[in-house]
């Protein structure tokens, strides 16, 4: 093998690994944790780590489109790899110093919450809806939560879809089909919901949102379901996370205002009686019904912070 292809090969080596260093796989319902802690603070007494935003498998094809500067010679080949090489291991360096060094290394940012001066009090919406349970609303979201992982793991959302609005169901979904797709499954076990806030409310067209702040510790890892080897995460390492997540239900709705037993209502497109906890799909006229014409429903979720225990 000459010295110009050997270049060349080396240069593509390295950079594959740089490739796999710095795209991190991500898991959990929505894909929010991931091998890197990003967000907030060592609360949790985790350590900092590089994050990185890409999606699940994905890479940039730019890495691998840069052989033709090669073209003009051993020497040009030499430099880049030489160049490539020290970046490489300089990112190395910087990330084990990072790591065993203090804790004021900055870390990177997660999804923005929504801004405290939108939000109006819980006491201001009891004004508005006098049988507003706070209570009842966070534990709601706690059992959701449990019941998304679970749905999450088994690879099927359906028996969420009563629980989300149409657009958020239609992109967790579309999420969860690149684990089909793959034959890869991610686990979620040991989960905790350590506490649900509810921060406040605000309008937006015709719905109330209410914003509620959810921390739990859970620990995740994806396996191929072939191998049933273990390709990212940790089956023991738990991870701390906190979400935002957004609830809506349509305005002018008040709690307690109809019976509902065992959670039957009426279709609202036919009026048909229906019960939205066997399927979100009214069998009469085959309107999609979720508890957003009743009650509270997921819109969006948001990925604040994760922090890996010790």
């Amino acid at each position: 093998m000459n010295r110009k292809k050997f270049s060349i090969i080396l240069f593509m080596i390295l950079i594959v690994a740089i490739c796999f260093g710095v795209i991190n796989a991500i898991a959990d319902f929505g894909d929010f944790s991931g091998d890197s802690d990003y967000g907030g603070s060592s609360d949790y007494g985790g350590s900092d780590y590089s994050w990185s935003s890409s999606d699940y498998g994905s890479s940039d094809s730019s890495y691998y489109g840069g052989s033709s500067g090669c073209s003009s010679g051993d020497g040009m080949g030499i430099i880049i790899v030489v160049v490539v090489g020290a970046i490489f291991l300089a990112s190395v360096i910087g990330k084990q110093k990072g790591n065993s060094g203090s804790s004021s290394a900055p870390r990177p940012s997660g999804a923005t919450a929504v801004d405290a001066s939108m939000l109006r009090s819980i006491a201001d919406y009891r004004q508005r809806d006098p049988g507003f349970s706070e209570p009842a609303l966070c534990e709601k979201i706690s059992n959701l939560y449990v019941q998304m992982q679970n749905c999450w793991t088994a690879k099927n959302m359906e028996p969420l879809r009563p629980y989300f609005t149409d657009a958020s169901y239609a992109q967790f979904d579309r999420q969860l089909n690149s684990y089909r797709a793959n034959n890869r499954t991610n686990y979620v076990e040991r989960i905790a919901v350590l506490g649900v806030e509810l921060r406040g409310w605000y309008e937006q067209e015709s719905n109330d949102c209410m914003v509620a702040t959810v921390r739990t510790r859970i620990v995740d890892y994806t396996r191929d379901d072939n191998t049933g080897k273990i390709i990212s995460g940790s089956s023991t390492a738990e991870k701390f996370m906190t979400y935002e997540y957004i609830m809506i239900r349509s305005s002018g709705f008040v709690t307690g205002a109809q019976e509902r037993a065992a959670g039957t209502i009426n279709c609202p497109n036919c009026a048909s009686p229906l019960n939205i906890n066997n399927s979100a799909q009214c069998p009469y006229c085959g309107s999609i019904v979720t508890t957003k014409d009743y009650d509270w429903a997921i819109s969006s979720v948001k990925g604040i912070s994760q922090v890996t225990g010790r």
